[in-house]
């Protein structure tokens, strides 16, 4: 597989082009490193030509202090190309993690249902991590060394033509082998990368499911998988392995030949009085200096098919696209209408989850929404979010298709309450406004009061600065549906979807949350995913789905009163009992 370096260096040009400076200092220490690298045996050429000569102590002694001085200069300059170059790398790869985190978060539910978090955080961390390290020792060493390669090339051609020849052409058939064999494993090295992500993949959702994983008896299955995973990723690293070990045979047998050559060439020489000792010494050592960029570039050949791999796994990231695209229309405030016109979805082509659903929620109303588990009622909300878009028909909102309406919008004002809170390792303040800035401290302190929880509030160490962990294990259930509340205050939606959220709380928690909800619902359109009879008494309408279409959908009084409606038999047979 023939890869250019033109993919590599389009992945961070644009996050490079703002360190011009930094780059162009980089480029200027980089040529005074291999000046010094190329002039300092020259020095000692001179010395040793000097000493067998009888020269001047004096001399001597200058020769042997300019060596030094050079040395610890040419020291000096490569720890600060070193330190720049991963500067350099690591701000570009930064900024490219950041485009990539951001590009995943926009990527429709359908991405994120086929790539688990680890393998995500494997692609976006670890692959770009290997991109950082890699980019800075192709500045630092890769591109450092071929320009010395081309810096002792002039040198032996000025000391001897003949001599630069023959190590031009041994260099050339070098660097020509090696290209040769640059991309032996980049194959191998993507399946191993792939490999790895899989098994990091694996061990994140056997983390996340241990309390199920051990209840239920399965640590003997995920121990199996994950041997599984394992021997997979090991089957691809050793197939990788073999083939850069092809590449330093290669390597060590041109640089066993080119000592072979600097030893020949230098005794002959010699002999015939064409050179000096001191001009010996020059030849060998000028092609020890050859044997170090050239091995250097056979480590970074095997850098380049790990970070080959990389490349492209992250450019084919970059390069999806959402299914869900931007519109630029922007929700009016205020309640806000919805209907589905004929609406279908399916998650796979051949399994619909919604058919031909049709209702219209005025402005200001409540619907009830009941439904068998896997009837389509988290369906429904999802496409009201536009997590995905209906595969037919259309879904209005505020009399406009929800197509047109900008995504980052309408989930400002759409908002929903689940049992499940989600909580950032942030302080109250961040959890609470969703690290929104705008949002001004006395305006959360007045939905706290409004909503009951000052006394919550009251007893926070540090105010709204009190860190919170992640997870919801740092608040009780009623204070963490509280939050959700509160955070839905915040952001005035014209717009509630409440999926049953009281219903794993105790009686007196959940008379606070009730009276929460009747806040919350005034003045605002509401869906309420309704699990228990308790929570029906607020719907002005009921939608109930069976198999993802409609079952029945009307006025709950009417419904109600009707002996034969199914929304009449709920309410004789028990909500619970007929949809679990």
């Amino acid at each position: 597989m023939n890869l250019p370096f033109k993919p590599y260096w389009n992945l961070l040009a644009v996050y490079i082009r703002p360190q011009k400076l930094r780059f162009g200092l980089l480029a200027a220490l980089m040529l005074a490193n291999i000046a010094l690298q190329v002039v300092n045996p020259q020095i000692m050429r001179s010395f040793i030509d000097s000493a067998l000569g009888g020269g001047a102590l004096q001399g001597l002694m200058l020769s042997a202090a300019l060596f030094i001085g050079i040395a610890l200069a040419q020291q000096g300059v490569s720890v600060a190309v070193t330190y720049l170059g991963e500067n350099v790398a690591w701000t570009a790869t930064n900024a490219l993690r950041a485009e990539l985190a951001w590009h995943c978060l926009n990527l429709d539910m359908s991405f994120h249902n086929e790539h688990t978090p680890g393998e995500l955080i494997e692609r976006i961390d670890g692959d770009v991590s290997e991109l950082a390290a890699f980019f800075s020792q192709f500045v630092v060493i890769l591109l450092g060394n071929l320009l010395l390669l081309i810096g002792i090339i002039a040198a032996l051609f000025r000391e001897d033509w003949r001599v630069g020849l023959a190590f031009l052409v041994f260099s050339l058939a070098a660097v020509l082998a090696l290209n040769a064999v640059r991309g032996l494993a980049v194959q191998h090295e993507k399946d191993r990368r792939q490999a790895e992500a899989e098994n990091f993949g694996f061990i994140e959702e056997q983390l996340s499911g241990t309390e199920d994983i051990r209840s239920s008896g399965a640590v003997d299955f995920s121990l199996r998988e994950l041997v599984r995973f394992a021997g997979n990723y090991l089957k691809h690293n050793r197939k990788a392995q073999y083939k850069e070990w092809l590449q330093e045979t290669v390597m060590v047998s041109l640089l066993t030949l080119a000592n072979l050559m600097a030893l020949g060439i230098g005794y002959l020489l010699f002999k015939n009085g064409g050179i000096t000792i001191g001009t010996v010494y020059l030849l060998v050592h000028y092609v020890n200096m050859i044997e170090t960029p050239l091995w250097t570039l056979t480590h970074q050949v095997k850098s380049f098919q790990t970070i080959g791999a990389c490349v492209e796994r992250l450019t084919e990231l970059r390069s999806l696209k959402t299914r869900v695209v931007d519109g630029e229309r922007s929700l009016p405030g205020g309640a806000l209408g919805l209907a589905f016109e004929d609406v279908s979805f399916a998650y796979e082509s051949d399994e619909p989850v919604l058919a031909n659903l049709s209702f219209k929620l005025q402005p200001g109303k409540v619907l009830g929404l009941l439904g068998r588990t896997g009837s389509g009622k988290t369906t429904l909300t999802r496409l009201v979010f536009r997590l995905y878009d209906p595969t037919q028909g259309r879904i209005l909102l505020d009399g406009a298709e929800l197509r047109e309406a900008s995504v980052q919008n309408l989930r400002r004002r759409v908002a929903i309450v689940t049992q499940e809170v989600q909580l950032f390792r942030a302080s109250v303040r961040d959890n609470l406004t969703f690290f929104d800035r705008t949002i001004s401290d006395a305006q959360i302190e007045r939905v706290i009061d409004e909503l009951g929880l000052a006394d919550w509030y009251a007893g926070l160490p540090e105010g709204l600065d009190t860190r919170l962990e992640s997870g919801s294990h740092s608040l009780s259930a009623g204070e963490a549906q509280l939050l959700a509340f509160t955070r839905v205050f915040l952001r005035d939606p014209g717009l509630v979807i409440l999926d049953e959220a009281s219903s794993r709380l105790d009686p007196a928690t959940e008379q606070r949350i009730e009276r929460a909800i009747d806040r919350l619902l005034r003045g605002r359109t509401a869906i309420i995913i309704a699990h228990r009879l308790g929570t029906v008494h607020r719907a002005h309408d009921i939608l109930i789905l069976d198999d993802g279409q409609v079952c029945e959908y009307g006025e709950r009084e009417r419904l109600a009163s009707d002996p034969g409606s199914r929304f009449y038999q709920l309410l004789q047979t028990g909500l619970e009992e007929v949809l679990v």
